[in-house]
């Protein structure tokens, strides 16, 4: 069964498209590196009462290890028990999604049958996969869970992505925003341009997560040319 994000409740979109703070969730461990569930949930409490407006668990800071120990189920559901006892039905919440497609998939289905309204997807594992087997890759998944993609930093793991990959991907109907991140303007810029070249951006929403240019990204319009005309994006 398909999720899809017009079948999302009106103000969970509505949260996502205005612009919110979504945090990469944390692990808490115990002494004995054993998942500490009470600190595990504090963690959740703390950004949703400090006005996040989402949280992604299962990335990077909850640790891709999770997967190894049998804990992504187990931290994705803590994460979303604490989050729907804490507020209103409008926080996002995504789930982080890694690995070749088999592994993405179950990665998907796991979110989706949690509750989560979309998956990050790290394109990090397919090293040396042609254009057409990523977009095939991001197809794929998008037919289990809407999909925000991730222009990871080539320095951390990422690929380098052209125009042409973020056309073809911007142009998945069930893509609903893309984290950019690739620390680099031009990096930037080519996601920007693929968007307005699938003509999506009233559907995609583009969150920043440059480090090192998040503030100008927020407040800076990019106009690009697309199909022989000036559009610009925030």
């Amino acid at each position: 069964m398909t999720s899809r994000w017009q079948d999302w409740p009106p103000q969970v979109l509505a949260t996502l498209r205005k612009g919110v703070v979504i945090p990469a969730h944390p692990l808490a461990l115990d002494a004995d590196r054993r998942l500490d569930a009470r600190r595990q949930r504090a963690l959740t409490r703390y950004y949703l009462d400090a006005g996040a407006g989402g949280l992604a668990v299962g990335v990077h800071t909850t640790q891709f290890a999770i997967r190894e120990a049998c804990l992504f189920e187990p931290v994705l559901k803590l994460a979303m028990r604490t989050a729907a006892d804490l507020t209103s039905a409008a926080t996002v919440m995504i789930a982080g999604l890694t690995g070749r497609t088999a592994q993405a998939l179950r990665e998907a289905q796991v979110a989706r049958g949690l509750g989560y309204h979309a998956g990050l997807l790290s394109l990090a594992a397919l090293k040396g996969a042609s254009e057409d087997e990523l977009i095939a890759h991001a197809q794929a998944v998008a037919r289990e869970i809407p999909l925000v993609g991730f222009y990871l930093q080539p320095a951390v793991g990422g690929l380098v992505l052209p125009v042409s990959f973020w056309r073809r991907f911007a142009a998945i109907d069930n893509v609903v925003a893309i984290k950019i991140a690739p620390f680099n303007r031009y990096g930037t810029l080519d996601v920007i341009r693929g968007v307005a070249e699938a003509d999506a951006a009233e559907r995609i929403t583009l969150y920043t997560g440059n480090d090192d240019h998040i503030v100008f990204d927020l407040i800076t319009p990019f106009t690009v040319v697309a199909h022989g005309s000036a559009r610009t994006l925030r």
